[in-house]
């Protein structure tokens, strides 16, 4: 079977017709049988036919069937975020031309869309993805069940969190051994301000961290788990301090700056939470030293520095706008819409326009928020627009947004 799909790939990779390949071995009928793998042939054509391409067919066999562990080896490596590693394993299966030949594909092109989605290209993993919409439902069940890991993956990059959560809990957890899905649904959950079950999916990736060594993982799960406890008393707010001051710790360690400023933005935003913005704008700005300037991770981070300058007046006015302009600039440039409606906004406030800051907000943020399903953004837009509108005498408008509040409690 191998031989006769190699021999096939080679023969049109030197752009022989059959007959070419077989004269003076065998027939052209014969070699369209082998290749087909419907017939029983000798060694002997087989070698005489691989001298003719200037191929090792016995080296190309194994290749070809060591595809699948290759691939599941580079799945393992994308689970534990090795970049570099993970890096390499790309590079060389980008070479290697039998995988076409193979029945693992599928699986290369979906591990692929992962990659592009973990270094923040979601156009290009769009563009692989895209590929099996129509036949989904042919495909292999590990497979089936990949591809709404991946699209999860990718409505959460697109902040569309209500998505994310129906595809991935759509996954069939007994025809797919991966649990680090748990962690992308923890994750979705914790987007749409739903902390018990993003502290159950947490712990359930925690566990399978664990159980495979992973480090870096048992960091991030660590860390979602602890952003889910909210709790004002200073006694148990010293306690959630010590817990990031340890993770930072666990960061430093396995040298890991990625998730340092991940877990400083969190440590930010417990400080903002409590109006301790002077701290709040310090680990902000720490984490942002820490990303890579054109992502939305950057953006997200920058979006609450600006804030806490902006509530804690630690800035001039015209230094603080000149900051929110140039993130706007960038979010625009990344075509960051869900930053830009953000830092469009702060702009807005920043300038004291308050009655356009709340038109944007209803007419243009609001919407926006509600599409991604960001409960957060949702129920602080709805909270400020309600206060205006009574504060404005605009009651109508006013009872128009309680409603919809109602409407979701009921």
């Amino acid at each position: 079977m191998y031989e006769g799909k190699i021999i096939k790939f080679y023969r049109e990779k030197s752009q022989l017709t059959q007959e070419q390949l077989g004269r003076g071995i065998c027939s052209d009928t014969h070699i369209s049988k082998i290749e087909r793998g419907s017939t029983e042939y000798s060694p002997e054509i087989i070698t005489f036919l691989s001298k003719r391409m200037q191929i090792d067919i016995s080296l190309e066999a194994i290749r070809l069937k060591n595809i699948r562990t290759r691939l599941h080896h580079w799945h393992d490596v994308i689970i534990e975020q090795l970049f570099e590693e993970m890096a390499v394993l790309y590079k060389e299966l980008e070479q290697e031309p039998l995988i076409q030949l193979s029945d693992y594909q599928p699986l290369y092109n979906l591990l692929k869309a992962r990659y592009y989605l973990m270094h923040n290209q979601a156009d290009k993993a769009y563009k692989v993805i895209k590929i099996f919409h129509k036949d989904v439902q042919q495909l292999p069940l590990y497979e089936s069940n990949l591809y709404k890991h991946v699209m999860g993956m990718y409505y959460m990059s697109k902040q569309e969190y209500l998505k994310a959560i129906d595809t991935l809990t759509a996954i069939v957890h007994e025809d797919y051994n991966n649990p680090e899905y748990y962690y992308h649904l923890a994750s979705a959950y914790h987007a749409i301000q739903s902390p018990v079950m993003a502290y159950f999916y947490a712990e359930k990736s925690l566990a399978f961290f664990k159980g495979i060594n992973s480090f870096l993982r048992i960091i991030d799960a660590e860390m979602l788990m602890l952003i889910q406890v909210k709790d004002e008393k200073s006694r148990d707010f010293k306690e959630t301090i010590r817990r990031f001051e340890k993770l930072i710790q666990s960061c430093d360690i396995c040298q890991a700056p990625v998730r340092k400023a991940r877990v400083l933005h969190n440590l930010a935003y417990e400080y903002m939470r409590r109006e301790n913005y002077k701290l709040a704008s310090k680990y902000y700005q720490q984490s942002m030293n820490l990303k890579e300037k054109k992502t939305g991770g950057y953006l997200l981070s920058l979006e609450g520095y600006i804030r806490s300058c902006l509530h804690g007046n630690l800035l001039p006015s015209e230094e603080l706008m000149q900051i929110a302009k140039d993130g706007l600039a960038l979010a625009k440039k990344l075509k960051e819409i869900f930053y830009m409606h953000l830092l469009q906004l702060l702009l807005l406030l920043i300038q004291n326009r308050e009655h356009e800051y709340h038109v944007y907000l209803s007419d243009i943020a609001l919407p926006k928020f509600r599409e991604s399903g960001n409960t957060y953004l949702i129920q602080n837009s709805e909270k400020e627009l309600f206060a205006f509108y009574m504060k404005t005498n605009q009651p109508d408008k006013a009872l128009d947004i309680a409603t919809k509040v109602m409407n979701k409690v009921n």
